[in-house]
């Protein structure tokens, strides 16, 4: 069959590999993938890898380079083990890619995200999205009615980064809210805070493609060039008293940008960090103090959140189709995929590939 498999740094292939073995477990699911989304993730492997993708067999797994990618994904149900009750042949699917012990210290409380043993499909485990068949756990897939697209069961996974956040923050109905960076999980957090109901938010990007991007998905979005405009400054013009948001959403992963949401929050206000810190960040610990606010910090997300997700985008509330800004096939996912979304312009958001 064929699959996108990372091997190392600036080394992806598309190849032909022996395909699942018809035999399954008990709660084995056969998968046909159908749309795959390219994740920060991913790009980080193609760039610098291997970094999660496992060089030795990974420690719950098994599972070791060359790794097929692609954890942000929908898909049909091909077959099933016998065990298996949550999906039949035939339904669509989306996945919910982390892998980890159910009997574990994290397991047993139903904190699966947070197992030392955790594994992903696409990223260490021996399949993945971009290949044409997959073997997934029963818990890794659910079900999702006919008023949700492929392509938007196959965002759910990203959207789950957001939703979490937005979560962590506690936005609700009237908050002010600061989204700092628009990559695809920044785009999604303007939505998902859009949905909570926040009333004003602010976004903060210095790419003008994005902040264009942004503009286009939520019209009402105050939206910020930090390096040509006095951010604080505005978020002090646009709220009561110019206290500040209620919640700061960082989604980049920078020192500057984490300081920067510390700044713009009210006194007791949250910062929720959602972008991945490649390197410590130095931060003003006596104003964090001095504002008496909140640090959340986020990892993956609540597997339990799929249901809830699919169903505020069968109704409509989190549109997640709006991020998508390119459709590819796999035999391109090089040329007019990782090294599309590597481009400094940032004129693209999320590229779906169809195996």
């Amino acid at each position: 069959m064929k699959a996108v498999r990372f091997h190392a740094a600036r080394d992806i292939r598309v190849e032909d590999v022996p395909p699942p073995s018809a035999k399954l477990g008990p709660r084995d699911v056969l998968i046909k993938p159908l749309i795959t989304g390219i994740c920060g993730t991913d790009l980080h492997e193609y760039l610098a890898g291997p970094i999660v993708t496992p060089v030795t067999p990974h420690v719950y797994t098994g599972a070791r380079n060359p790794q097929i990618l692609g954890h942000e994904f929908s898909a049909v149900v091909a077959d099933a083990g016998p065990e298996v009750s949550n999906v039949s042949v035939g339904d669509r699917v989306s996945i919910q890619p982390l892998i980890s012990p159910r009997d574990d210290y994290y397991g047993r409380r139903g904190l699966y995200q947070m197992s030392e043993k955790m594994g992903c499909v696409g990223l260490s485990w021996d399949w993945g999205g971009m290949g044409e068949l997959a073997v997934v756990n029963d818990y890794n897939v659910c079900r999702v009615p006919a008023g949700v697209s492929d392509e938007q069961a196959a965002m759910i996974e990203p959207a789950a980064v957001a939703i979490y956040a937005v979560d962590r923050g506690g936005v609700t109905s009237g908050s002010t809210v600061l989204v700092s960076g628009v990559g695809p999980i920044g785009a999604l957090v303007i939505l998902a805070a859009h949905a909570a109901g926040a009333s004003t938010i602010f976004v903060s990007e210095p790419n003008p493609n994005r902040l264009r991007l942004a503009k286009e998905l939520l019209p009402s979005a105050i939206c910020v060039n930090p390096l040509a405009e006095d951010l604080q400054q505005v978020i002090r013009d646009n709220t009561e008293e110019g206290v500040g948001v209620d919640v700061a959403v960082e989604c980049v992963g920078l020192e500057a940008s984490l300081n920067a949401c510390a700044a713009a929050v009210r006194r007791q206000g949250k910062v929720v960090q959602t972008g991945l810190h490649m390197k410590p960040a130095s931060v003003d610990a006596m104003m964090w103090a001095m504002k008496d606010i909140s640090i959340e910090a986020t990892w993956c997300y609540p597997v339990q959140i799929w249901p809830r997700i699919i169903r505020m985008v069968e109704a409509g509330q989190l549109p997640l189709e709006k991020i998508i800004t390119a459709r590819i096939k796999a035999e391109d996912v090089v040329e007019k995929g990782f090294d599309v979304l590597l481009d400094k312009a940032g004129k693209h958001l999320k590229i779906l590939v169809s195996v």
